[in-house]
């Protein structure tokens, strides 16, 4: 049995933001797994003089893992309820770190990443879609306030950790993290419940510009609905043309002669290049919620259409007017607040179209949609190679924003709106 919800419509407001709250700390502490790897790779390459590029492999392994498995992760939070799955989570993400502590070969690294992306997965997964599920009326902000806490999560813990790092060695820092963050995604997860489905409080404030499907379709079902694969297909251009521009900041720096001329932005004086990556953690945190909460408002396709457009305008711009040290900074800015509402829109989208029964399955099968994304981005480097330069892939990356902004408009609009019609 699951731990089913017997809250009805008088389930207090404060309960759901306290359950908001305890999945956003479960994602702060999933961070690091991903955005605190890379304070890892030359120590270990030191250590036992493996290649970077094979150190990397695990982080795609992770990558994989973490996305791949998150609809069948999602099925056991809508089939037992979120506390179990979050349980199990957690322990997999402290496991994974204790064994990078001691893992003395590659294939023991790779096993530890596996075991990592699993646990890591798990708790995004039902971190997300147990936000979609207690707030049916405002999806978009819940969905975005989660993700950004796995988005900026790590910027609380990533100079602890590079400090421990070089007091006490990564291995120690891989092991007393590891159970840390493993130990307090566990305890919050204790404290997770199961949304209370159809609850009249929260249905009543929905907002009539962000219609929702009448009934609750299983994964089986959505696999067999078109509208899933125009969103799944707009998913993974947006997500790879963002990957595609933002990998390349460092080849366009270097091009221009601007990496390291220093930039003064209100008084805060830094390295153009170290200017832009740090801006990412910001803005790639805020846009989530930001644009969650514009959508509430204005309804999930026009927010697309503007999000996208934006992020294809803001693509041209940098490859236009990056030679200039402030417009690089403040465009890469533009780049990257355009681009990581993606993981606010889609998961609320979907809880919209499918329903809100087996949202974190359903959810998590568009959220594979990032792993495929993934396995595109080496194509830029294809593309440079071809070209000789870095200026063709801007142009792919510009033009496939643009492409998922007018899909979002003229194809996603009016299938989702007989897709929920034909429901009713």
């Amino acid at each position: 049995m699951t731990e089913t919800a017997t809250a009805t419509s008088s389930t207090p407001n404060a309960s759901r933001w306290l359950q908001l709250i305890l999945g956003i700390v479960c994602m702060a502490m999933i961070a690091n797994l991903q955005y605190g790897w890379t304070l890892f790779v030359n120590p270990i390459s030191e250590k036992y003089g493996w290649s970077r590029a094979a150190i990397q492999v695990a982080f795609t392994i992770f990558v994989l893992t973490e996305t791949w498995l998150v609809p069948i992760e999602g099925y056991l939070v809508d089939r037992f309820g979120p506390r179990p799955v979050v349980l199990v989570g957690g322990l997999l993400c402290g496991i994974g770190w204790m064994m990078n502590s001691v893992a003395d070969s590659l294939a023991f690294l790779y096993f530890s990443a596996a075991i990592s992306g699993i646990g890591a997965g798990a708790v995004y997964g039902t971190c997300v879609g147990n936000a979609l599920k207690w707030f049916p009326d405002r999806r978009g902000l819940a969905a975005g306030l989660t993700a950004a806490g796995f988005g900026a999560g790590s910027a609380l813990t990533i100079i602890p950790i590079s400090a421990f790092i070089k007091s006490d060695g990564y291995q120690a820092a891989f092991l007393y993290f590891g159970i840390g963050q493993g130990v307090i995604v566990m305890l919050a997860a204790l404290f997770l419940k199961t949304a209370p489905l159809g609850s009249k409080k929260f249905a009543a404030k929905i907002n009539p510009l962000v219609p929702q499907t009448k009934r609750d379709y299983k994964p089986s079902e959505v696999l067999r609905s078109p509208v899933f694969y125009v969103m799944y297909i707009m998913f993974v251009m947006v997500a790879a043309g963002g990957l595609m521009a933002t990998a390349q900041l460092g080849p366009i720096a270097k091009d221009f002669k601007i990496g390291d001329t220093p930039v003064n932005i209100m008084g805060l004086v830094l390295p153009a290049l170290t200017f832009a990556l740090a801006i990412d953690r910001v803005l790639n945190g805020l846009t989530r919620p930001f644009f969650g909460w514009v959508s509430d408002k204005i309804g999930r396709e026009p927010t697309m259409l503007f999000a996208f457009a934006l992020e294809s305008v803001g693509i041209l711009a940098l490859y236009t007017f990056g030679s200039n040290p402030i417009a690089f900074v403040i465009l890469t800015g533009l780049v990257f607040f355009a681009w990581g509402e993606i993981y606010s829109l889609f998961p609320s989208t979907c809880a919209d179209t499918f329903g809100s029964k087996y949202a974190a399955a359903n959810a998590g099968l568009m959220y594979t949609a990032k792993g495929t994304a993934s396995l595109l981005v080496p194509l830029s480097s294809v593309l440079t190679a071809a070209t000789g330069n870095w200026h063709a892939v801007f142009i792919v990356a510009s033009v496939m924003n643009m492409i998922a902004a007018l899909m979002a408009w003229f194809v996603l609009r009016p299938m989702r709106r007989k897709h929920i019609e034909l429901s009713a």
